[in-house]
């Protein structure tokens, strides 16, 4: 089964599904278990779960598969995170699908990443199809089409999908500064910019309100606002400045501003019990993978910020799919690696699971993927020597097994998986290559007519669609400055007609300052109140710096 099968089968007859959540039995119990060779029993029986799981697939043992070894995963065990790795082209589409379906049909809303363009397809059922009709035969299973309840979004609104925006504030410095490629120094620069700016009420809901809160604070006037808690050097302000302009260049204005996405929508669920599928559609975006890699991270981030601590749950409330994961991790700092590992150990305990998806899980630093619980490790290439090294690396990774896993990794099908994943009693079960199953929606994407309409018609589309422009720290400081020059163009000498002594109402004193004159004047008084009112009300931030205003 490839990535490019676009179609499923009619159900076979030769066993019928076991439906998740039924008590499972152990496998010795299994019509034709008692067959099954003694390790291949062990295997099995790590896999039969009481509870509730989701079904991936049939066990692989010596070139065989082995469908009365079904391969499984424990519903209450999605939010211990997981690995989906594997070479191009090897399924791990298919298997993202497989299992978003599934957790979908048990009450628990997903969010996965389209990269590729490809994943809108799980909206509708699946087609007939010879090769998926075979595999569902080999690995029993009761294929019947099924789509699932999906939402489509878009970054920025470019491409199909309902806009997904944030604000910069929202945004945060640490996110905005791996975005913006800045250095320590400047990181640190621009955190203190937000914390001004946080102070002072001038919101930064677009990249021009940020742009000017940067030009004042290195201007002479705003230099003397900074002096209390440090200071923003010319330099500095003049490369932010300069990266956020090339940033605006590039077309990066899109996906900042309001109305900003609310990402609680993503926790919905369907009228009939199913939980939504959120779908971001990616594909216009595949050339800045730092900015859809770090807008994913600010969405798990606000998600963590507002979610309250629901500790161990019968399933999950959401489970987060982070494509393309290698894209998050590249260049990035300590410190974001620091916060990355943090928001990923602590959001389990409020009930949200997070899979990585990448090619090896060297793509994943240690500290995250030792937070991993559940694996899904599809075929890796070895023809090179840093292929061989990556190998060798993730054979290590893996608990010990009867498999030679570094023959076996190189040599798996399309569709074909190496399994580990955590039991009900939160240990790590048996490795288990694995034969998985056939996704019951469709295998491709939806044509462009379908995937319009559906946007249309989502109860989303009136609330994000169009884009806003409130008044912010642009127009506030755009104010000001007008005020002052007004002021000073008041303050300025006139010459008074002969024999006439010069009129003084409406006149500054003499000895008057431009600055007391601006204070003095009634726009900037105006201003003064606007501000005053937010005056030491900073916005709580959270490990990456991100703030949510509440709705």
């Amino acid at each position: 089964m490839s990535d490019s099968d676009t179609g499923a089968g009619t159900p076979p007859t030769a066993a019928p599904e076991r439906v998740s959540g039924e008590t499972a039995v152990g496998p010795e119990a299994v019509s034709g278990g008692a067959a099954l060779p003694a390790e291949a029993l062990r295997i099995a029986a790590g896999y039969a779960f009481a509870g509730p799981a989701l079904d991936l697939g049939a066990l692989l043992w010596d070139g065989r598969c082995l469908p009365d070894a079904q391969i499984r995963i424990p519903l209450p065990m999605l939010n211990r995170h997981g690995l989906v790795a594997g070479a191009t082209g090897t399924g791990k589409t298919k298997t993202l699908q497989l299992i978003a379906e599934q957790l979908s049909a048990q009450g628990v809303p997903v969010f996965l990443a389209d990269v590729k363009g490809d994943m809108s397809g799980i909206s509708a059922p699946g087609l007939p199809q010879e090769k998926v009709r075979a595999r569902a035969e080999e690995v029993h299973q009761a294929w019947t089409p099924a789509g699932c309840p999906a939402e489509f979004l878009a970054l920025g609104g470019l491409g199909h999908g309902i806009p997904v925006r944030a604000t910069v504030t929202s945004f945060g410095p640490v996110l905005l500064s791996k975005v913006l490629q800045l250095n320590q120094t400047q990181e640190q620069s621009l955190g203190l910019i937000f914390h001004y700016a946080d102070q002072k009420g001038l919101e930064l809901f677009d990249l021009k309100d940020l742009r000017a809160v940067v030009a004042f604070l290195s201007s002479d006037e705003g230099k003397q606002e900074l002096k209390g808690i440090g200071g923003l050097s010319t330099a500095t302000a003049g490369v932010i400045l300069r990266s956020l302009t090339a940033f605006e260049a590039q077309g990066m204005s899109p996906f900042f501003g309001e109305p900003e996405f609310d990402t609680g929508e993503l926790l919905r669920t369907a009228p009939d019990g199913r939980g939504l599928v959120s779908v971001l559609e990616l594909p216009e975006v595949q050339d800045r993978p730092q900015l859809f890699s770090t807008f994913l991270m600010w969405m798990l981030a606000d998600l963590f910020h507002d979610l309250p601590e629901v500790g161990d749950v019968d399933r999950p409330k959401l489970v987060f799919f982070f494509d393309e994961a290698h894209l998050l991790f590249a260049g990035a700092s300590k410190a974001f690696l620091e916060s990355v590992t943090q928001t990923v150990r602590l959001i389990r305990s409020k009930g949200v699971g997070v899979f990585f998806v990448t090619q090896t899980p060297k793509d994943v630093p240690a500290d995250v993927l030792a937070q991993l619980g559940n694996r899904v490790q599809h075929a890796l290439r070895a023809f090179t020597p840093d292929d061989q090294k990556a190998l060798k690396a993730t054979v290590k990774t893996f608990p010990n097994s009867g498999y030679d896993l570094e023959e076996v990794l190189t040599a798996l099908g399309i569709g074909e998986a190496v399994v580990t994943v955590m039991s009900e009693k939160g240990a790590p079960t048996p490795v288990a290559v694995t034969r998985l199953r056939a996704p019951r929606s469709l295998m491709g994407p939806l044509d462009t007519a379908a995937l319009d309409r559906a946007v249309r018609e989502s109860s989303l589309y009136g609330r994000y669609a169009q884009a806003v422009d409130r008044d912010s720290a642009y127009e506030k400081l755009t104010a000001r400055e007008a005020a002052r020059e007004r002021a000073a163009a008041e303050a300025a000498p006139s010459s008074p007609s002969p024999g006439k002594a010069p009129a003084t109402k409406g006149r500054p004193k003499e000895g008057t300052s431009v600055v007391e004159q601006v204070v003095a004047s009634g726009v900037f008084k105006s201003l003064a109140r606007s501000v005053g009112t937010q005056l030491g009300r900073e916005i709580t931030r959270s490990l990456f710096g991100t703030a949510r205003r509440r709705r």
